[in-house]
């Protein structure tokens, strides 16, 4: 029998608020690597006991109120090599990035900055981010290594992954300068591994807590897994966990799982 390895990504939006969820989700799953961003937590406040006492353990990069991201993992996988960080020489205190090999794959778990408005400061933020990002790619790896970046990237990279265009289309999330920015960074050598299990689009990982976006399904594809394609050749399935979008206190992003071919 083929062993099948389940990776995640997951916004909590506070893991201190989501923590119960985050933990049930584990024992269901039993995913043997969750990426995670918007912790909105300090590294002290971060739950390494309760991790513990469900068989995992983490690497994380908090940030009080704002941003944060951690690689939990279940403890029969070391966490090696964990790097914090785009390692370059910009000054820029937001917790956006953390890495580390777990079973010989170089996770990296990324919350791309959302943009706030079209031409602001916020946006250019954002675009100068990303194309950090891919310079951090260039310098760390190889296009042959066993990379997967994990996150909310805050883009949705075709207008199928836009429910409601009229509202979204052309906003920080979803126009041709963002897409292109995105293309930028896969031209690395990363492929998005869940596209393919869904080519029709209309399936998304965020919805608005206002105007009931989620029950009307007006959401937007923005959390992704893009990976090398020694990685990408072993995924078997990819899906979003949308129960965990129900429900009192669920975050405004679900978790979306991707199933590989164990190595």
């Amino acid at each position: 029998m083929v062993r099948v390895v389940i990776i995640a990504t997951w916004n909590v939006n506070s893991i201190r608020a989501r923590e119960a969820r985050f933990l049930a989700f584990l024992e269901r799953w039993k995913p043997d690597a969750v990426c995670l961003q918007e912790l909105k937590v300090e590294d002290a406040q971060f739950p390494v006991m309760q991790l513990k006492g469900v068989g995992y353990h983490a690497a994380f990069h908090g940030q009080r109120t704002y941003n944060g991201v951690a690689i939990v993992a279940k403890e029969e996988h070391a966490l090696e090599d964990v790097q914090i960080g785009l390692g370059d020489d910009v000054e820029d205190d937001h917790a956006r990035l953390i890495g580390a090999t777990v079973g010989g794959v170089h996770l990296l778990s990324a919350y791309f900055p959302n943009g706030g408005n079209m031409g602001s400061d916020k946006y250019a933020y954002k675009l100068a981010w990303m194309k950090r990002l891919r310079a951090t790619l260039d310098r760390r790896f190889t296009a042959k290594d066993p990379v997967a970046l994990l996150g909310d990237y805050n883009v949705a990279p075709f207008p199928d992954d836009v429910a409601d265009p009229d509202e979204l289309e052309g906003t920080v999330l979803a126009n041709p300068e963002v897409r292109a920015a995105l293309l930028h960074i896969a031209d690395f050598g990363l492929e998005d591994v869940c596209r393919p299990f869904h080519p029709e689009g209309g399936v998304y990982t965020w919805w608005d807590y206002r105007a009931r976006g989620f029950e009307r399904n007006l959401g937007l594809r923005i959390d992704h897994v893009y990976a090398t394609g020694s990685v990408a050749a072993r995924v078997i399935g990819a899906a979003v966990d949308r129960e965990e979008r129900h429900g009192k206190g669920a975050s405004d992003h679900a978790p979306l799982l991707v199933e590989l071919r164990e190595h």
